[in-house]
């Protein structure tokens, strides 16, 4: 995708927005108007009023909290839930809670927006179930197949298909506005709140007004690809579009079908073009499916690298197709996505009854994003007043929609609350494991236990394990380490090393910076570097080091050449060992039954995860991997000397 200023709107920006950012959202006419009107008889207090909640819906939950309010919110320009987590983390422990939830519901939904597009656009064909499935089945494979290479080529086609997509949007709904200009009756939230109020269980129908908002939480997540600017610019032509297409397909129920009952699988969408031009839609509305099913593929792959960072989910291989920032692909995660879609497809067949499965698990996320925007703004010293306006405004819309989502889930909701629930569990057990090895962590005063290691790099009778001997350690204070260290330099077999280096890794609550600092503890001799990297930074450790030996090479700190004459004469660097020190749960180990639960469910996600050593890009060909228990808290033994 081409460079963007993402400061200030510009023409590029805004149609890389349309691109990027407005897929799922854009997409959502395909399904939002025949979910409301499904089974029921056709009148215009459904019709009208439904469509004035479909627009005002997207005047309070889009507009004004996403697009005004929550873009604010911009953690050096990077946006998402887990973004916003990380600007509120330290405000108190236990919103991590909220984090993990509204994370992992989000990734349950964005699972199903793949199926529910692109199905739809397809059901336009008018074929049969099957061939519609085959084709739906086809495109969705192509997509996760092409994930590999990366979307920096194809990515420019993006914004130019989705002008097209939402001008025909735009014209297609006006061209029919004047089928019924009582459809205009729509503006007037009061015609909202009569249908709310007089129309039989219209509270559940909130459920499919609902699905024209679910893009609104993706739309934050992709604050740092366009920049705030850009996505308002972009928004005020994607909300046209979007009203006027409502307004069509309203006008042109009222006056076609007012008074009857439509097919179970007739598309309100497709129904506003006739024969001539459908083909035509179908093409757009298939390219749209596939651009928002992309859009939503890479948002995932970004959240999951942010969990990783942020130590929310196992670690597991990330790799970056291109140079772009923001380009990543995580084979395991688009192997799972592309396994649920598929099986998603094949269980609901229908994109009607995909459509019960759909925004359930969304508005769990939209809530918890208020919450924590609720203490932004009191970060940023906003009034009482206004924080307790917004919340009280936005989580009453939110937990009324909760609510009316809440009659769709033995319709498919257990479906993505299944799915959000075990992505949760994931994210709960990987977290906890981590506060529980962290509590058997012994650290030391490096002070005390200096001698230990300068005597063993005296002793010229030991083997010379490696020139330079790296251990990567926990400890965010430079004078302490863990006891572990020294045990391994120590006992067993010593390791001699000309220079003991400690490696630090903090990862920082901004999404990008890379920095380091350098400490000397024993002159040339022991040292110590802390690597403070952006919590979307690839912790490339290895080479992060060789460079930092590169740049100290000059200032004569630390001898860094090779200490053999024949090496050193050519000025060659000196070899250097990593020591990555493993934790397993000993049979001994005395811990609790939920703390048990924890540790196993955490030892069976970190065999299935990337090992230490990969995860800090650590070459394999000199990395030693220790094996440690992670308890030291074992039962006493007793035995009994027999007499002779």
């Amino acid at each position: 995708m081409a460079s963007i200023n993402t400061k200030k709107a510009s023409l590029a920006g805004i149609v890389i927005a349309l691109g990027i950012v407005f897929g799922d959202i854009g997409t959502s006419p395909l399904y939002t108007m025949s979910a409301l009107i499904r089974g029921k008889e056709l009148s215009e207090l459904l019709i009208v009023g439904g469509v004035s909640c479909i627009i005002w819906t997207l005047i309070m939950q889009t507009t004004i909290k996403y697009v005004i309010l929550t873009l604010r919110a911009d953690n050096n320009g990077e946006g998402g839930i887990l973004s916003l987590f990380a600007l509120v983390r330290r405000r108190k422990k236990w919103f991590v809670y909220l984090a993990m939830i509204g994370g992992a519901m989000l990734l349950s939904d964005g699972l199903i927006t793949p199926p529910i597009t692109v199905t739809s656009a397809m059901e336009g064909l008018g074929q049969s179930q099957n061939t519609t499935l085959l084709f739906a089945l086809l495109i969705i494979s192509g997509i996760f197949f092409l994930q590999q290479f990366g979307t920096k080529q194809i990515g420019r086609f993006f914004g130019p298909v989705m002008i097209l997509w939402f001008g025909m949007l735009m014209v297609s709904g006006l061209m029919h506005v004047s089928d019924d200009y009582s459809i205009l009756h729509a503006f007037n939230p009061i015609n909202a709140i009569l249908f709310l109020k007089n129309y039989p269980g219209a509270f559940w129908l909130l459920g499919a007004v609902f699905l024209c908002t679910t893009g609104a939480e993706a739309l934050y997540s992709d604050l740092g690809h366009c920049g705030r600017a850009n996505i308002r610019a972009a928004w005020a032509f994607v909300k046209t579009s979007l009203v006027c297409n409502y307004l069509g397909q309203g006008a042109n129920l009222l006056h076609n079908f007012k008074g009857k009952v439509l097919p179970e699988d007739y598309n309100t969408f497709f129904g506003l073009f006739s024969e001539e031009y459908k083909t035509v839609a179908i093409v757009l509305a298939t390219l749209a499916a596939i651009i928002a099913s992309q859009a939503l593929i890479s948002g995932t792959f970004t959240m999951v690298s942010e969990g990783i960072k942020l130590n929310l989910l196992p670690k597991l291989k990330i790799n970056y197709p291109s140079e772009e920032r923001g380009q990543l692909f995580i084979p395991r995660i688009n192997l799972i996505l592309w396994i649920g879609c598929v099986l998603i497809v094949l269980y609901f067949k229908k994109s009607a009854d995909m459509e019960g499965a759909y925004g359930l698990a969304i508005t769990l996320s939209m809530i918890v994003t208020t919450l924590l925007m609720g203490v932004y703004m009191q970060m940023k010293r906003i009034h009482t007043l206004i924080i307790g306006l917004f919340l009280i405004v936005f989580l009453m819309i939110e937990i009324a929609f909760l609510t009316a989502n809440l009659s769709k889930f033995s319709h498919g909701g257990y479906v993505s609350l299944l799915i959000g629930g075990i992505v949760f569990t994931v994210m709960l057990v990987w977290f906890k494991a981590r506060k529980i090895k962290n509590r058997f962590i012994e650290f030391v005063k490096l002070d005390d236990n200096l001698d230990q290691v300068l005597t063993i790099q005296n002793d010229t009778s030991i083997p010379k394990y490696a020139t330079h001997l790296v251990y990567l350690t926990s400890a965010n204070s430079k004078k302490e380490i863990e006891a572990k260290v020294f045990y391994s330099i120590g006992n067993n077999i010593p390791k001699r090393a000309d220079v003991y280096w400690i490696l630090h890794v903090d990862t920082l609550d901004i999404p990008y910076a890379r920095e380091y600092e350098l400490c000397t503890i024993v002159p040339g001799k022991i040292m110590r570097i802390d690597f403070r990297l952006g919590f979307r930074e690839n912790p490339r450790v290895q080479a992060m080091f060789k460079q930092v030996l590169k740049e100290i090479r000059n200032t004569n700190e630390v001898d860094v050449l090779s200490r053999y004459p024949s090496l050193r004469n050519k000025e060659m660097m000196g070899d250097f060992e990593f020591v990555v020190i493993e934790k397993f749960l000993s049979p001994d180990h005395k811990l609790g039954f939920f703390d048990q639960l924890i540790m196993k469910g955490y030892f069976v996600l970190k065999n299935i995860s990337l090992s230490e050593d990969k995860a800090f890009g650590l070459n394999i060909n000199n990395v030693l991997v220790e094996k440690m228990p992670v308890s030291t808290f074992f039962a006493p033994i007793k035995l009994h000397r027999r007499k002779k």
